[in-house]
Order: structure tokens, then sequence, then C-alpha cells
């Protein structure tokens, strides 16, 4: 079983990327329905709101607690997500809590754990909240692509895109339930699971920026093209690891590149689209969000290629 430490420290390191990320999710949703769909931004809208108290919540508690790695990521909050979200919230008309990205730059550095009873009780409330808030937006996005589908709904998003947030609902749905029943998981089952998981997040990311894109961004659609190609090889490849586990470090090295390059790609794209030199049907938010997803998978590639020498 996880020792104390560890579960608070691997629950708060969790529930920091992800609740943002979940709460990012509701304002995408809401922002892309027309006028005659209201009551289902609404709903998306109380979605958002809840996720951003829990994740208020979060940061209240993880102060002096998460590893300096992973504060050092990005995965968090970017030297960008700030001004991404007041150019979002200025194009939306939709309001974002921008203080909790100031609070999320200002956590302390040095891991100075103070493990209580009161804290274990308070990590452990936080996580069954994040996993009922989780499940009711799991099933909202599960019955709007469903409606998208069927033709009952019309909304910006593409179909693909509420998939996709759907499985990152669902994965980290998966992960709290492990730590909250303090799962010890299989190193080499975990690494080849997120990396199936996390190569098909990438190729997609890459085919959303590439469908955004205003016709006249040439360059740019080759190469978010390119880089939906390389993800979907390497996504093809993690699945074959479950009979091939030898070359899993070769693997790894190469996605590691791979991520690094769509990094350095994704972070060019959330400062041309702050800066107004980008054309695209994408607001900055949405760039610093996938910029964010690639730093956590950069820094847990990183981890087991390290696990694995």
């Amino acid at each position: 079983m996880l020792s104390n430490e560890e579960f608070i420290r691997q629950s708060l390191e969790l529930n920091l990327f992800f609740l943002r990320i979940m709460k990012e999710h509701a304002f995408f949703l809401e922002a892309a329905f027309g006028s005659k769909d209201n009551s289902l931004a609404q709903q998306a809208d109380t979605l958002k709101c809840e996720l951003t108290t829990l994740l208020a919540e979060t940061i209240m508690l993880a102060d002096g607690v998460i590893s300096p790695e992973v504060l050092a990521s990005g995965e968090l909050v970017t030297k960008f997500t700030f001004e991404a979200e007041r150019a979002t919230e200025f194009y939306s008309g939709i309001q974002l809590d921008k203080e909790l990205s100031r609070m999320g730059l200002c956590l302390d550095k040095k891991l100075t754990p103070s493990i209580s009873s009161l804290l274990l009780d308070q990590v452990s409330a936080l996580n069954q909240k994040a996993i009922t808030a989780t499940t009711v937006l799991a099933d909202y996005k599960s019955k709007l692509l469903q409606d998208i589908l069927s033709c009952k709904i019309f909304t910006f998003n593409y179909p693909l895109l509420i998939d996709h947030i759907l499985r990152e609902a669902r994965f980290y749905l998966k992960i709290l339930y492990q730590l909250q029943t303090r799962q010890v998981v299989n190193l080499l089952e975990d690494i080849i699971d997120q990396e199936k998981f996390w190569n098909r997040i990438m190729a997609e990311h890459a085919k959303f920026i590439r469908g955004l894109l205003d016709p006249t961004e040439v360059a740019l659609f080759e190469t978010a093209n390119r880089f939906g190609k390389v993800f979907d090889a390497l996504t093809n490849q993690a699945i074959t690891m479950t009979t091939q586990t030898t070359i899993l470090p070769q693997l790894s090295s190469k996605t590691i590149k791979a991520t690094a390059s769509l990094r350095d790609f994704k972070t060019a794209a959330t400062e041309g689209l702050i800066q107004c030199k980008i054309r695209a049907l994408a607001v900055p938010l949405l760039a610093d969000h996938v910029l964010r997803e690639a730093n956590h998978y950069l820094r847990l590639l990183t981890t087991f290629n390290a696990r694995l020498q």
C-alpha cells in the first residue's frame, strides 16, 4: 500500500493538474454552444465553477507538499496561463478565475511536508469530491457526444474533441480510484498504459491544431499534420508493448524526443495566439491547455525513462 506521505503527495499533484484540465474542458464546452442551447451552456458553467472551487481547495492544501519536479514542469501553470486566460475571457465573455493561476505560480517549491491526520482526511475528502464532480462531468460529456452524433445538438467543437476530453476524464477517474484504494500499480503496466493513452492524446492535439488553423497558415498546418502522423505511429508502437516489453526503453526515448518537439511547437502556438500573430479558430487558453498536457506527459516520460535504465 502507498504510505500516507505518498498518498497525499500523489493525490495533490494529480488533482492540481487534472482539476484545471477538467474545469477548462467545461469552459470549452460552454463556449461552443449556440444561443439555442443556453441551458447546456449553463450546465457546463456550473460544472466549471464547481471544479474551480475544488482546484482552489487543492492549491491551498498543496503548499510545501508537492514535489519541486512537478512545480517546475509547467504542467500546472505556464508563464502564458494568466495572459491566455485574460485574452480568452475577453474573447468569450465567460468569467475565468485567473487568480488561481497566480496562486499556482506562488506554491512553495521547497518540499516540507507536514503529514497530519487532518491533512490525510482533507486529501481523502478532496479525492472523493473530485471523483463525484468528474463523474458528473464525464456523464455530461458522454450524453453530449451521443446527442451530437445523432444530430440532436450542434456545437462548434469537433465530435472527436468531445470524445477526447471524455477519455481524459475517465483516465483521471481511474487514477483517483487507484489512489483512494491505496493501490500500488505495476510499474511496467503503468508505463505502457500511460504511453498508449498520452501518445493518442498528443496525436489528437496535433490534429485539432491542424483543423483550427486558418487556411493561410500553410506551414503551421503542415507541421501539425506531421506531428499527428508521428504520434499515430508512436501510439501503434505503444500498443505492441504488451507483448514486446523489451523495446519499451527505446520507445520511451523516442517518445521523449517527439513530445519535446511537440511541446516546443505548442509553446510557439500559445505565444503566437496571445500576441495575435497566428490566424486560427482557437482561443489562447486552448493552446496553453494542450501545452500543459505535453509538459505533464514529458515529465512522466522522463521519470519512466529513468526507472527503466
